[in-house]
């Protein structure tokens, strides 16, 4: 006869008697699906996953439980419901341990084509962070979505001062000549037109947005679409010259600060993303360090 499996976390009690606020797992591997347009539906995730221990008589979860909960994520597209449905489901799981709380962190990758900004047929592979948070406390469900869009962005105070160098090179050249002839600058602006240049870097938005259990979706490619049409200068993916060339003249047609870049952020999601924040970083190439901005509906009159 066999003989029963020792379960530790229901025989033992805990030798200091503390309640915990979580307890779990990180760093799961998943597959997921999205119902994302235009994105691939099947991706690579990882999660992080917790209930509460409010009894101090209890030794421990059971991750087992958990662990095959999110292993039905993968069976649907990825929604509010389906999320409020899996932390339910948790909770529940976990009646016997006295867990009334779930915690749920999702992370993946949304990827998709994006084309070239001027060459007919030419495109490339985009990938953007997300990472879904939802929690069931207290009775109440919260799920928000954080999306990362990788931008350029072009010094406005750079710009301007080698705007005023090219200027006093332009005068000192022609200072002998009373009247220019239109070849003559264009040839001299071909040769000369950068002899100095404003700095421009990589840089990032962090876009932040609470999401409903009947939201119908998650809605991720209208928000990157949005953010991305406020900022005017995503990074590219597949590139010509001509494309190449396109693109620099975005970054010198929006010049932006760190300030500029979040408002104008902040301002484009209003109408649909009322409760969005934004958060945008500029990975300087003039300083070792990074200038950043935070803004968020809450701050605003």
């Amino acid at each position: 006869m066999t003989q029963p499996l020792p379960d530790i976390a229901r025989t033992h009690s805990p030798a200091n008697l503390l309640a915990l606020d979580w307890v779990g797992m990180s760093g799961i591997d998943l597959s997921l699906q999205l119902a994302e347009p235009g994105a691939v539906a099947q991706v690579h995730g990882r999660a992080d996953v917790a209930v509460d221990l409010p009894d101090p008589q209890v030794k421990g979860i059971h991750m087992s439980r958990l662990y095959r909960l999110l292993d039905l994520l993968g069976d649907a597209p990825l929604s509010g419901e389906q999320i409020a449905q899996t932390l339910h489901d948790m909770v529940a799981s976990h009646h016997d341990c006295g867990s009334t709380g779930a915690r749920l962190a999702v992370q993946f990758d949304l990827l998709c084509r994006r084309p070239a900004l001027v060459t007919p047929g030419l495109s490339g592979w985009k990938a953007y962070p997300v990472r879904l948070q939802g929690e069931w406390r207290h009775a109440r469900f919260t799920l928000h979505a954080e999306v990362q869009v990788g931008y350029s962005s072009t010094c406005p105070c750079s710009a301007a001062l080698a705007r005023q160098l090219v200027e006093a090179a332009f005068l000192a050249h022609f200072a002998e000549q009373p009247h220019l002839v239109a070849q003559q600058v264009a040839q001299w602006l071909r040769e000369h037109a950068s002899l100095a240049t404003a700095h421009s870097q990589r840089s990032i938005a962090l876009v932040r947005i609470p999401l409903t259990e009947h939201a119908g979706g998650l809605g991720l490619m209208p928000l990157l679409q949005c953010v991305e049409a406020a900022l005017a200068t995503p990074l590219q993916t597949a590139v010509k010259r001509a494309d190449e060339q396109a693109f620099a003249q975005l970054n010198g047609a929006h010049l932006m600060y760190v300030e500029d870049a979040a408002r104008n952020i902040l301002q484009a999601l209003r109408a649909d993303y009322p409760q969005a924040s934004v958060s945008v970083r500029h990975m300087e190439s003039l300083h070792p360090h990074d200038a950043v901005a935070t803004v968020s509906h809450e701050a605003q009159p």
